[in-house]
């Protein structure tokens, strides 16, 4: 480690020089009360941003341990941290002038979401703190201007340090309150089993978001009032007594008019699998963790899947224990999402009928009566709805706005009024006795198999260089084959499939052989981001990129989505 003098001598002694001399500054440099670490230097002005990091000792950070002793707590503090930083970064970023990215300052760009990421980690130990962040080393044209980047190494960086790593200059009632909102959350979480519940809303909770393209909450929305008969009261550790709608496990339907909240109520306990920061109105929706979005996807491949339980002795005699195909209708799609989110580990599955395949969701009883079972390859999900809940444990949730066809099989119906939620379930149940019951599938499906052993694809068996790049939440390239994740719709942060790309590559490296299975696989990567850090998937311990922690459910969807795996 040098001496941060040393650094300005040498910005110095490069100033005026050609772009590439940036490179001699790689290194190490002690400051008063950090080390700053330039990890990467960009080659060009105009190419991606240099990474540096900041390491602040525990001592020197001054962080009391009860904010970072218990994971929840130490995440949620990464996440405060992260965004004081970036605010700062954000006041100084540009005042450095200069030619293409001169000037810029950046870290990861948290969203409502509290997650796990890259970009700041806590030592649970000692409260050491590294903070990882983007910077644009100034130049004009492509000569270092070697004055400019001083104000950033010496003015500016300093500042974010001082103003956001630094516990003396922290607001500590903020910091206590962040950290009992994650203690309460969690206990909720805790409890949804006990209480035998998937989901819990809080009473208050603000659903509606801005606008369609921003995720903050509406201003002027409806607050969130559970109906008496659902309302469900949780003592919590700092907040004390709350209350809410419990969605109990079993079959809950929403059903209601357009526009009055349905699919809002649904995206909602979609993203409740994560923690929201205070202010974003979903602080308390709670859901089952496991929680999975169910939908068509037309055209997804799917490789060696079970998807028996649904379709089976197809025309064309294709094979539906071990099913393959590049080109997958909308059926089959939805079918085997069901079946991978069962391999994954889902305990709760989320539909919405508009983004459903009608005829893998209902078959009325005209068309049963015209169209008899055995001409029908495809047993409908109307039909395997209790079994999978009554056989592994599985609830789900449907909003349903034209086909009353669920009636009979809901345990809860929900009708949204104008976004309140009122209990219908008994005035439904007795208007469905006039309609006729769709008739369930005559016997039980077999357990399908999850005995699928992937084989990653020789270009990483061979050791050759894997290019990664993420285009936002839509897609991850791994080399030039693009991996459409735009489905996912539960992946809340691009750095996420920054993320799953990164995951790709380290199990195609490192666990995937043809002996394991997905499972394995999954299992063994997830242990080492455990005990390791997200970090620890990446190739270069030089040069991390910002990611953010994707669930178990997601890394599924991502290897079952990569045309390029065999399984």
């Amino acid at each position: 480690m040098k001496h941060s003098e040393e650094l300005r001598k040498m910005l110095s002694r490069i100033d005026r020089r050609g772009y590439p001399a940036y490179k001699d500054i790689r290194g190490a440099y002690g400051f008063r009360k950090y080390l700053l670490s330039i990890d990467h230097v960009q080659g060009d002005p105009f190419a991606a941003p240099s990474k540096l990091s900041v390491h602040v000792e525990g001592k020197a950070a001054g962080f009391p341990e009860a904010l970072y002793h218990s994971d929840h707590r130490r995440i949620t503090l990464q996440d405060v941290l992260t965004r004081r930083f970036g605010k700062c970064a954000e006041k100084h970023a540009f005042q450095a002038k200069g030619s293409g990215k001169s000037g810029l300052i950046s870290v990861s760009h948290c969203g409502q979401e509290v997650l796990e990421r890259t970009a700041c980690t806590i030592d649970p130990e000692n409260g050491s703190i590294i903070m990882r962040f983007e910077v644009g080393l100034p130049a004009n044209g492509r000569t270092i201007n070697g004055r400019e980047a001083e104000k950033i190494l010496f003015d500016f960086i300093p500042e974010c340090v001082e103003d956001a790593l630094l516990y003396q200059n922290a607001d500590a009632e903020k910091l206590q309150k962040a950290a009992e909102l994650a203690d309460d959350r969690k206990h909720i979480r805790e409890m949804l089993p006990q209480l035998g519940l998937c989901a819990f809303v809080a009473d208050g909770s603000i659903l509606p978001r801005a606008t369609g393209i921003s995720d903050k909450p509406m201003k002027n929305g409806i607050p969130f009032r559970s109906p008496a008969e659902m309302s469900v009261t949780i003592e919590l550790p700092n907040r004390g007594e709350i209350s809410g709608m419990g969605i109990p496990k079993g079959i809950t339907l929403i059903v209601g008019g357009g526009y009055h909240g349905k699919s809002t109520l649904l995206k909602a306990l979609e993203l409740g699998v994560y923690d929201h920061i205070e202010g974003d109105g979903r602080e308390f929706v709670i859901t089952d963790d496991t929680a999975l979005k169910i939908r068509a996807e037309d055209g997804r491949s799917i490789k060696s899947t079970d998807i028996s339980m649904f379709i089976n002795d197809l025309p064309n005699g294709k094979d539906t224990v071990r099913f393959a195909t590049a080109d997958a209708s909308g059926s089959t799609s939805q079918a085997a999402n069901v079946i991978e989110g069962m391999e994954a580990g889902a305990k709760l599955l989320l539909i919405d009928e508009d983004t459903s395949a009608t005829n893998f969701m209902i078959r009325d009883e005209l068309m049963q009566r015209v169209i008899h079972r055995d001409m029908e390859p495809i047993t409908p999900f109307i039909d395997r709805i209790r079994e999978l809940y009554e056989n592994y444990g599985i609830s789900t949730v449907i909003v349903a706005g034209s086909s009353g066809s669920y009636f009979h099989m809901a345990d809860k119906i929900i009708q949204m009024d104008r976004y309140i939620p009122k209990d219908i379930t008994a005035y439904a149940k007795k208007e469905a006795e006039d309609f006729p019951a769709v008739k369930g599938a005559e016997e039980l499906a077999e357990k399908p198999g999850f005995a699928r052993y992937p084989v990653p694809p020789k270009n990483f068996t061979n050791r050759d260089r894997v290019k990664i790049k993420s285009a936002g939440r839509d897609a991850v390239v791994i080399d030039r084959e693009q991996i459409e994740l735009r489905y996912v719709e539960q992946l809340a942060d691009a750095e996420q499939v920054t993320a799953l790309g990164q995951c790709v590559k380290y199990a195609c490296r490192n666990i995937m052989n043809g002996r394991k299975t997905l499972r394995q696989a999954v299992d063994e990567l997830e242990k080492t981001i455990e005990t390791d850090g997200l970090a620890a998937i990446c190739e270069s311990k030089s040069s991390i990129p910002a990611m953010a922690r994707p669930r178990r459910q997601e890394i599924f969807a991502c290897f079952n989505r990569y045309r390029s795996l065999q399984l």
